[in-house]
C-alpha cells in the first residue's frame, strides 16, 4: 500500500514536469527572442530595399532613357567591347591563378606549424584592409620600369609589366588571395587526417589520396573561392586604374569606361554599361549561392 501510494506520487509528481517541458519549448520556439516573422521580416525587406534594390533599380531604369537601339549601341561599342574582353579576362585569369595558390596557401597554414605562421595567417587578410588605392600605387611602384622588380623583369625577359593587361592580372591577384584561402582554410581544418592515413595504409599513393580523399571534399569550396575571387575582380577600380595605364582598346577596364562616361555626363551610357556588368555580377551571385547551396547538402549526406 505504502509503495503504491509513493509509486503514484512520483507519477503524479512527475507529470506537470512532462507536460510543461514541451509547452514550454513550444513557446520558445514560437516567440523566441526577436519580435514575430512579419515584423522581422518587413524591417529586413525595407533595409535591403533601401540600401540595395532602389539603388540598383536605378540603373536600368536609367539606361532606358536611350532605347533599345541606343542600349545596345552603348553597350556593344568596339571600345567598350575591348574593355569587356580585357575586365573578364584578366579576372578569369587572376583568379584561376588565386585558387591554385590559394589551396597551397591555406595547405601550409592548416597542415603545418613553423614559426611565424600565425603572422602569415594575418597577412592574407591585408588586401582585405588596405586601402585600394594604396594597393595600386605600391604595385605600380613596384613593377614600373624603373622600379625594383619591374627593372629587373625587363631586364632579364623583356616583360613589361606596368601600364599593360599584366599589370592589372597582377593587381587582380592581389586583391582575390584572401577569398580563397578564407573559403578553403576551414574545410581542410575539418578533413580528418584519419581519412588519408587510412588510404595510405590500404596502398594508395599521394596522387590517388589527393584526387580520390581531399580534392573531392575540398572541391566545392574550391569552386565558391574561384566564383568569389572572380566577382571580386570584375568589380575592382582602385587597386588596377594606377597599374593599368588606360588606354583604350589596350589596357581600359569596364569601371574605368563607367566612369570616364559619367566625367562626360553621359549618365545613360554609364548606366548602360552598369546594368551589363550587374547583369553578370547578379548570375555570378546566384552561381555562388547554387554552390553554397550543394556544399551544405553535400556535407549533411556526409553526416547521415
Amino acid at each position: 500500500m505504502h509503495s503504491s501510494t509513493i509509486s503514484e506520487r512520483r507519477r503524479g509528481g512527475d507529470a506537470p514536469a512532462a507536460r510543461s517541458g514541451p509547452s514550454h519549448g513550444a513557446q520558445a520556439s514560437r516567440f523566441g527572442v526577436l519580435p514575430g516573422f512579419g515584423l522581422t521580416m518587413g524591417y529586413s525587406m525595407l533595409y535591403l530595399s533601401i540600401l540595395v534594390l532602389i539603388p540598383l533599380a536605378t540603373l536600368p531604369i536609367k539606361a532606358s532613357d536611350l532605347g533599345w537601339e541606343g542600349f545596345w549601341a552603348a553597350v556593344s561599342a568596339p571600345r567598350v567591347v575591348a574593355s569587356y574582353r580585357l575586365t573578364f579576362g584578366a579576372s578569369l585569369v587572376a583568379a584561376l591563378v588565386n585558387t591554385f595558390f590559394g589551396f597551397v596557401v591555406a595547405w601550409v597554414l592548416v597542415r603545418y606549424r613553423f614559426p611565424g605562421r600565425r603572422f602569415l595567417d594575418a597577412l592574407v587578410d591585408l588586401p582585405f584592409a588596405l586601402p585600394t588605392a594604396v594597393a595600386g600605387i605600391a604595385l605600380t611602384t613596384l613593377y614600373a620600369s624603373n622600379g625594383w622588380l619591374g627593372s629587373r623583369i625587363e631586364q632579364w625577359w623583356g616583360w613589361k609589366i606596368a601600364y599593360t593587361p599584366a599589370g592589372i592580372v597582377i593587381a587582380l591577384i592581389f586583391i582575390g588571395m584572401p577569398f580563397v584561402v578564407r573559403t578553403v582554410q576551414p574545410v581542410l581544418q575539418d578533413i580528418e587526417r584519419e581519412l588519408e592515413e587510412a588510404a595510405a595504409s590500404l596502398g594508395a599513393g599521394r596522387l590517388d589520396v589527393f584526387l580520390k580523399v581531399l580534392l573531392p571534399a575540398v572541391f566545392p569550396a574550391l569552386l565558391t573561392g574561384f566564383a568569389l575571387a572572380f566577382a571580386r575582380a570584375i568589380g575592382e577600380y582602385g587597386s588596377v586604374i594606377f597599374i593599368a595605364g588606360n588606354r583604350p582598346m589596350v589596357s581600359e577596364i569596364t569601371p574605368l569606361l563607367i566612369i570616364s562616361k559619367l566625367e562626360q555626363f553621359d549618365y545613360a551610357g554609364a548606366a548602360a554599361i552598369a546594368t551589363v556588368m550587374l547583369g553578370f555580377s547578379f548570375v555570378l551571385l546566384l552561381f555562388i549561392n547554387v554552390l553554397q547551396w550543394w556544399k551544405g547538402h553535400r556535407d549533411v549526406g556526409r553526416t547521415k
